[in-house]
C-alpha cells in the first residue's frame, strides 16, 4: 500500500509546481486527449506514443516524481496484462490478420496482433498513471479544489454549488494517501493477531479481508466525523461568500507550457490527419507487409 503515491503532494520548487492548477488541469485534459486519440496504423501509433511518452519522462524528471514510486505502482498491474491478454487472445477479431500467427494452442492459432493492442493498451493505462501522478505530486489539495471551482462556476447559473462539489472532489484526493497510510496500518496490526492476507483458500482470503475492511470502514467513518467537527468549530460554511489568501494568477509559464502542448496536440492531430501517408514504414508489420491497427 506505501507503495501508491497517487494524491501525494511532493513540496519541490520546480517549473511544474509553479504552474497555475488550472492550465495544469487542462494540459491534462489535453494530453489525455492526445494518448486516446485513434489511429489506422501501427506507425503512427508508435511515433505518436513515443513523443507523447518521451514528453511524460521528461516532464517527470523537471517535476521530481519518483520513478522508483511509478514501477512499485505499476506491481500489481500484471492482474489486468494478463486479463487483456486472455480477451485479446481468445476472442476472435476479424481485423486480425490470419497471416500474423505467433503460435498454435491446438489448433487455435494466437495472432502477434493481440499481443500488440494488449500492450498498446497497457502502455496508455501508464501514461495516463504517470500524468495523475504529475498533477497530484505539483498540485496542493487546496489549490486544486480552487482550480476545479473555477472550472465547475459556469453550475452556478443552474443553482449548482460549485465550491461544495469541488470541495468534496478536494478532500476525496487528500484523503487517498491517508486511507492507504490507514489500510497498510491495519493490516499489519492483523498480521501481528495471525491473519494471512497472501494463502489460504478463497473463503479464507474473503474471511481476511473483512478483518480488513471492517475496521478500515469504522476508521474512514470516524475520520469524516472529526473532519466535520473541526469545519465546523473554524466557522466553515460552504454557502457564505469567501475570500482567499492566494490569488491563482496565469503566468508566462503557463503561457509557454499551453502554447507547447498545443503545438503537440497539434502535431498528434496532423499525424492523424496524415496517417495513411506513413503505411509504407510500418515498423511492425514491415515484414508481413502493412495492416491497419484497428
Amino acid at each position: 500500500m506505501n507503495d501508491l503515491t497517487f494524491g501525494r503532494y511532493a513540496p519541490f520548487n520546480t517549473i511544474t509546481h509553479k504552474l497555475d492548477p488550472r492550465n495544469k488541469i487542462f494540459l491534462m485534459i489535453l494530453f489525455i486527449v492526445a494518448i486516446f486519440l485513434r489511429v489506422n496504423t501501427w506507425s503512427s501509433a508508435l511515433i505518436i506514443t513515443g513523443a507523447l511518452l518521451l514528453i511524460l519522462i521528461l516532464a517527470m524528471i523537471v517535476s521530481r516524481v519518483n520513478f522508483l514510486q511509478l514501477f512499485k505502482s505499476l506491481g500489481g498491474m500484471w492482474v489486468l496484462i494478463l486479463f487483456l491478454l486472455i480477451i485479446y487472445i481468445f476472442i476472435p477479431n476479424p481485423n486480425y490478420n490470419p497471416d500474423h500467427i505467433a503460435f498454435y494452442i491446438g489448433t487455435y492459432g494466437v495472432n502477434y496482433d493481440a499481443f500488440y493492442q494488449s500492450g498498446y493498451i497497457i502502455l496508455r493505462i501508464i501514461m495516463m498513471i504517470m500524468i495523475t501522478m504529475i498533477l497530484t505530486a505539483t498540485t496542493k489539495p487546496m489549490d486544486l479544489t480552487y482550480a476545479i471551482e473555477w472550472y465547475l462556476t459556469p453550475l452556478k447559473l443552474v443553482k449548482i454549488p460549485s465550491h461544495i462539489v469541488a470541495m468534496t472532489l478536494s478532500i476525496a484526493l487528500r484523503f487517498i494517501p491517508t486511507l492507504l497510510d490507514e489500510t497498510n496500518r491495519i493490516m499489519k496490526a492483523q498480521a501481528s493477531r495471525g491473519v494471512d492476507f497472501n494463502r489460504g483458500g478463497i473463503f479464507k482470503r474473503i474471511g481476511a479481508l473483512t478483518s480488513l475492511i471492517i475496521p478500515l470502514f469504522v476508521s474512514s467513518i470516524s475520520r469524516s466525523e472529526e473532519l466535520s467537527n473541526a469545519m465546523e468549530a473554524r466557522g466553515y460554511d460552504p454557502y457564505a461568500k469567501r475570500s482567499r489568501y492566494r490569488i491563482l494568477r496565469f503566468g508566462w509559464l503557463d503561457l509557454v507550457a499551453l502554447l507547447f502542448m498545443l503545438m503537440v496536440f497539434g502535431g498528434v492531430l496532423a499525424l492523424k490527419i496524415m496517417d495513411a501517408n506513413f503505411m509504407e514504414i510500418d515498423f511492425i508489420f514491415w515484414i508481413f507487409g502493412t495492416k491497419p491497427l484497428f
